[in-house]
Parts: C-alpha cells; structure tokens; sequence
C-alpha cells in the first residue's frame, strides 16, 4: 500500500473498533396511542415505584460496534481511512 501523500511503502494499518452508546427511545406510535395518557398517570398514582424503578431499573442504552480501518505513514505522518 502506498500512502497518497508521499508515495512511501511503509504504512500501518490498524482496525480500531469503535463503541458507542446509543438510547432506546420509544416511537412516534407509541406516544400517539400510550405514553400521552400513561406516563402522567404513572406519576400521578405511582410516584414511589416509580421513581424506585427509574433508579435501579435497567438502563435503556445500547452499544453498537463500529470497526474501522486506518492506515498511517511512517515517513511523512499522514493518516487516512481504507
């Protein structure tokens, strides 16, 4: 592989694995026929178990993977994805 900056043959290259957190959120529909009526009366009529539970219930978050591929010139320091 040649670097496209100088033309060297010495490269590295490295697949870096990214992770980030991503929040489950309920949708459009779900608001529209529930959540508009449900989550007042939770709080209206279950203030306690509910609080209780949005402490030490599960978090809603999700990790998702991504992998990269990077490739990195030893002479002249340039960087670039594959």
């Amino acid at each position: 592989m040649k670097c496209p900056k100088c033309g060297s043959e010495n490269v590295n290259v490295q697949v870096i694995n990214e992770v980030e957190m991503k929040d489950k959120h309920h949708g459009f529909f779900w608001w529209l026929c529930v959540g508009w009526w449900w989550i007042p009366c939770k709080w209206l009529f279950l203030t306690l178990p509910a609080l209780i539970f949005k402490i030490f219930g599960h978090k809603k978050q999700k990790a998702v993977n991504k992998q990269k591929t990077i490739c990195a010139c030893q002479q002249c320091g340039h960087t670039w994805e594959k």
